[in-house]
């Protein structure tokens, strides 16, 4: 296999890798305009790559507050640093069904997310790739492990 080869080899392993792997990854550019949209994401909304690709964020997924979400993100645009979001703090960024069928005692999934600048070749930052984790399992044992407290602190 020659170096070009191979490299397109790689190439096409990451693609899969992307499209595949348990996580939302969504790339934003500056004005909030969708650049990639992961299977993870098409899977939990229901909205293939293709509908959302070159559309505005905030203007499809209304749930999510802009001012608040723009000042996360403006951050790591600027800084060049990562941001989170915890699920304790606000349960959802987008409000995807819960799919978990045999646990899910949830209405929607929780989820936890990483805002990671991506740098073009000269250090600048014009995208950001927000990786939304399903912390759905954690959030209700969170939750009964406070219920049971809270019983045992009535006694």
């Amino acid at each position: 296999m020659t170096d070009s080869q191979l490299e397109m080899t790689e190439l096409h392993w990451l693609m899969d890798i992307l499209q595949t792997i348990d996580v939302g990854l969504v790339v934003l550019d500056r004005s909030y305009s969708i650049k990639l949209w992961n299977g993870f994401m098409e899977n939990h909304s229901g909205i293939s790559p293709d509908e959302v690709k070159g559309k505005n964020l905030f203007s499809l997924f209304d749930e999510i507050d802009e001012d608040w979400f723009k000042k996360k993100a403006e951050s790591v645009f600027l800084l060049n640093t990562r941001a989170f979001t915890i699920s304790e703090q606000r349960p959802y960024l987008f409000r995807f069904h819960n799919n978990h069928p045999i646990t899910g005692r949830a209405e929607f999934m929780h989820q936890n997310a990483t805002i990671i600048p991506l740098n073009n070749v000269d250090g600048s930052t014009e995208h950001i790739c927000l990786i939304v984790y399903d912390v759905t399992n954690s959030a209700m044992s969170k939750r009964d492990l406070e219920g049971i407290k809270s019983l045992l602190d009535a006694r």
